[in-house]
């Protein structure tokens, strides 16, 4: 009933069409189920598969995975300057789903294709493959995100675009999670190479990635025309003294370094703290107990938080709700660390990973939608739309914070001197490693989180104030 008065508002009183409602938030949310499929193989399984499939050492690895967030610094902001300066009949940012969907599948399969060439020439292929499929993910994601700012102008139907947003990509995640061990398993008895079973299933995930996109082009709609009326220099000096975009950056690189290393260090806990071929037992009933499980069951429990997020952030506030979520995600890492490997134990991992998730869940769209307050704060401040710009820094964020966290996952693991020999036996040292990894540095990135979303100023009061004032200003325009 909110949403269709509000509609009803914005079209006689802005000349904007109404929200197609239920459709084309699904559609939006198919968006991001594409990219997340990709994002969480690409989080969770890539350093594993460099490491000890593709045979990369794990400094290469760690270096691998930092450098090409160099050029990431640079391509973001560009793709976000090149859509806001985009002009066609279909959108602004829209057109690129349709444009980039099939090179980001081709991408994503060669990152996961080892070729027949020695070390050498395997680590170039490794550094041409991952920079060109980190460019495309770019070209792609940075258009989709700043959608959302174009989209509707109301600050809770964001939310609820982002939840909508959020929850698909939960789905798309633990559909790509659950199914990728699966999935490798079935290419590797059908070839009995390990190497092509890994391409193989990376083949099918794309091919789900560019029908999920088509649809989501198909769905979805662009209402607000805000134009750049400044250079792009101009555009990047704003957007460096714009303080709520800072401190929502390195809130958001603390959340993703955060899910990335206990992600990417998943692997590797169960291989070597839990072990092959563990079930969980409760009374007669069994579960086989396994990294796809584990990851999966927290893409289910995301799915869970992302639908708590608007009614809790609407009783209390974004910045609240991130604060509070953050500081229960540092208390609840710091507990995994005290969790024993024994069946108990393992029960009170598979309860840890449930609660943890579903405070991630409702974090995850809340960061989207804060983003398109910043972007709006920004216009009234400026006087310019620098939407594209502005929602690339998340698209940074998210990939410097897999990058960082990727790379701290194999630099400790080297210091505390994990073996990636096949049927290693790991030192104490190196278990010691993986425990500290799956809770004391993800509880230190939480702490952090909380200590800079503190001085975020963008209140749900003061948000409220800007929205109003833009929406005044548009009118008139």
């Amino acid at each position: 009933m909110v949403e269709k008065r509000y509609n009803n508002y914005i079209t006689n009183n802005y000349k904007l069409k109404p929200l197609s409602t239920f459709r084309e938030k699904i559609g939006y949310g198919f968006g991001d189920m594409a990219s997340s499929m990709f994002w969480k193989i690409f989080s969770y399984y890539l350093p594993f598969f460099y490491s000890n499939i593709y045979g990369l050492s794990l400094s290469d690895t760690a270096m691998l995975l930092l450098i090409t967030r160099v050029w990431d610094a640079i391509s973001d902001p560009m793709m976000g300057i090149i859509a806001d300066r985009t002009h066609s009949r279909w959108g602004k940012y829209r057109p690129y789903l349709l444009w980039v969907a099939v090179p980001f599948a081709i991408c994503g399969v060669l990152v996961f294709t080892t070729p027949n060439v020695g070390p050498q020439g395997k680590l170039i292929y490794a550094y041409v493959t991952y920079i060109l499929m980190m460019t495309v993910y770019t070209a792609i994601n940075v258009p989709y995100a700043a959608m959302l700012g174009v989209m509707t102008p109301n600050p809770d139907t964001k939310t609820i675009f982002s939840s909508y947003r959020m929850f698909f990509a939960y789905a798309g995640s633990f559909i790509a999670l659950y199914s990728w061990e699966r999935l490798c398993d079935l290419f590797e008895k059908a070839t009995w190479s390990l190497t092509d079973s890994w391409q193989q299933a990376m083949m099918v995930i794309a091919l789900i990635t560019i029908i999920l996109f088509m649809l989501c082009y198909r769905m979805t709609r662009e209402r607000i025309r805000n134009t750049s009326t400044v250079s792009a220099l101009k555009d990047l000096k704003l957007l460096v003294t714009n303080a709520p975009w800072w401190l929502l950056i390195g809130a958001a690189l603390c959340s993703n370094l955060f899910n990335t290393v206990r992600g990417a260090t998943v692997a590797y806990y169960f291989k070597d703290i839990v072990g092959d071929n563990v079930y969980l037992h409760l009374g007669d009933f069994s579960l086989f107990f396994y990294a796809g499980l584990f990851l999966g069951i927290g893409e289910v429990a995301n799915m869970l938080g992302v639908t708590l997020t608007v009614p809790i952030s609407r009783a209390i506030g974004k910045k609240n709700t991130y604060l509070y979520m953050m500081i229960s995600l540092a208390v609840l890492s710091s507990i995994f660390f005290f969790v024993p490997a024994t069946n108990f134990g393992f029960w009170l991992m598979l309860l840890l990973q449930i609660i943890i998730s579903i405070a991630t869940g409702i974090i995850s769209p809340l960061v989207w939608s804060m983003y398109a307050d910043v972007s709006e704060y920004a216009e009234l401040r400026d006087g310019t739309a620098s939407t594209g710009l502005i929602f690339s820094s998340s698209s940074m964020a998210q990939k410097f914070g897999g990058a960082f966290g990727g790379a701290l996952v194999m630099w400790m693991l080297a210091i505390f001197g994990y073996s990636t020999a096949e049927g290693a036996v790991q030192s104490p040292q190196a278990i010691m490693g993986l425990k500290v990894l799956m809770s004391w540095v993800p509880a230190g990135t939480a702490i952090l989180a909380v200590i800079v979303i503190y001085f975020y100023p963008l209140t749900r009061d003061k948000v409220k104030e800007i929205n109003s004032r833009l929406m005044a200003r548009r009118k008139k325009n």
